[in-house]
């Protein structure tokens, strides 16, 4: 594979406090699977949607079929034969098969749209899937592998020349997905390149050619699959050393406080245990789709279990909902802090208390002295930088927002803290302050559960780490144990 059909160079892309691309490069040849491999936040999706004209580069050059181009606007980039297939597919429920594959390109006569050529021409993209779904059949009665055929007949529709598929088995069943292989491979047979985003080892030497490792925006080498090792790979992903910023304190756990029991969702997480002690941090890791968040949800009782129980502080809580698990002890600090954390229309101070009404009300009445006092504490303690205390919450930075929620569980005295992606899209500095915050919260005796993606931040804090894989927790890991490759092992399995 000398002849490269697809090049891109020196591709750079920052966003508001993250630079997502550094100088990444890739390389794709005519009829190929080019696996783009790398852990969340390594810059694959954003590096695909550069090449498909989903954003804009800030530097960088691309070539595609020897000439150079620049799509400014996906429309750009379908002009010139690169389709993206988003993992979340973009297709309209009530409109047909037919009626999706020629969605924006209905084809007219006399100003009215040909039906019955957009039927054939759909039934005869769909026979060369080897998918025989009725083109005047509604998208909202398929299934989500006969969906994904619909997608990329629409791709051939636009007579793509290369297409990017962005984790296209995570809602398939195994059968489903041997027949996406075939129709992947009967593509790269007629030339169609693929490039294949996936964090599936087993996949990735099931179809792939060869493999390109990102990691913190950059990329670090290609190889080819055949040949190559699954520790090769993690490696290349995984190869950095924990920065020196993230402190430690050493605590000695106490009791149990949260312990979790066979707890399980039809469909969505396979029964786990785990119990996390006083003053101790679990750590949980896993890949986009491992169900840690849908586990937490179903600990503070934001979605209803199948089965088992929760307790906290040897009490069983039988009845979950958020309200008891608050009344328990137990706070959640949530991945979306804007729409789930915060109430960004209310003032700094609203947000804070609104876990500690009962402490600043009397005879329910809620008393506005002490609201101030209280939230101008915690103003204080987490040094958070605001004009005033009535600032409205929506016009403070990411990492002075995420305080503000730490804040609000703080005072609350929460004795279990579930935290889920505290540092994500906040800066080094606003980081550094949340994790002594959190080191803090340990020394005092809370245990905390806590989900993140970045590596470094899970091995610097957690004494323990547990690790999930597609709904099911796949083991729990002492601190002595805790290593980059050792995690992605667990997280990569299948």
């Amino acid at each position: 594979m000398t002849t490269s059909l697809l090049e891109m160079r020196g591709i750079c892309k920052r966003f508001p406090g993250v630079q997502a691309l550094q100088d990444a490069s890739l390389e794709v040849a005519p009829g190929e699977v080019h696996v783009l491999l790398g852990e969340n936040g390594a810059g694959k999706s954003t590096l695909m949607n550069v090449l498909c004209g989903q954003i804009e580069a800030d530097a960088g050059t691309i070539g595609f079929s020897g000439r150079p181009i620049a799509p400014q606007c996906p429309t750009d980039a379908e002009r010139l034969g690169l389709v993206m297939i988003h993992q979340e597919l973009n297709l309209v429920p009530g409109l047909s098969v037919a009626e999706n594959i020629f969605l924006g390109h209905e084809p007219t006569r006399g100003g009215l749209i040909q039906g019955a050529v957009m039927g054939r021409v759909s039934r005869d993209l769909l026979h060369r899937l080897g998918c025989e779904v009725d083109p005047n059949t509604q998208v909202a009665e398929l299934s989500v592998a006969e969906q994904q055929l619909v997608e990329i007949a629409g791709a051939l529709r636009q007579e793509a020349r290369l297409l990017v598929m962005d984790e296209p088995t995570a809602a398939l069943a195994e059968h489903e997905i041997e027949v996406l292989f075939g129709v992947i491979r009967s593509l790269c047979h007629e030339g169609v390149p693929v490039i294949y985003i996936s964090h599936r080892m087993k996949e990735i030497f099931s179809i792939g050619d060869r493999v390109t490792v990102m990691r913190d925006g950059q990329t670090v080498g290609t190889r080819d699959v055949k040949g190559s090792t699954v520790g090769e790979l993690i490696q290349m992903m995984v190869g950095r050393t924990i920065a020196a910023q993230i402190p430690k304190r050493e605590v000695a756990p106490g009791d149990p406080v949260l312990e979790v029991e066979g707890l399980a969702r039809d469909g969505v997480l396979e029964p786990v245990t785990f119990e996390i002690h006083r003053g101790e941090i679990l750590g949980v890791a896993g890949l986009m789709g491992s169900g840690r968040t849908e586990m937490v949800r179903l600990i503070f009782g934001a979605d209803r279990a199948d089965d088992g129980w929760v307790r906290v502080a040897g009490k069983t809580l039988p009845h979950r909902t958020p309200a008891t698990s608050i009344a328990a002890g137990v706070g959640f600090l949530t991945e979306d802090r804007k729409r789930q954390g915060l109430v960004l229309q209310l003032p700094v101070k609203e947000n804070i208390t609104l876990t500690s009404l009962d402490e600043i009300s009397r005879l329910g009445v809620l008393d506005l002295g002490r609201e101030r006092e209280h939230a101008q504490v915690m103003v204080n303690r987490l040094n958070i930088r605001t004009s005033s205390l009535d600032q409205i919450v929506v016009d403070l930075s990411g990492g002075n927002q995420q305080k503000v929620v730490l804040a609000r569980w703080i005072a609350a005295r929460c004795r279990v803290l579930l935290f889920d992606e505290p540092t994500r899209g906040i800066d080094v500095g606003a980081k550094v302050e949340i994790y002594e915050l959190i080191g803090e919260l340990v020394e005092q005796g809370v245990a905390i559960l806590l989900i993140s993606s970045e590596m470094p931040e899970l091995i610097g804090l957690a004494d323990r780490v547990a690790v999930m894989h597609e709904g099911a927790l796949q083991g729990i890991l002492p601190r002595s144990e805790v290593t980059q490759e050792r995690i992605m092992e667990l997280a990569l399995v299948g």
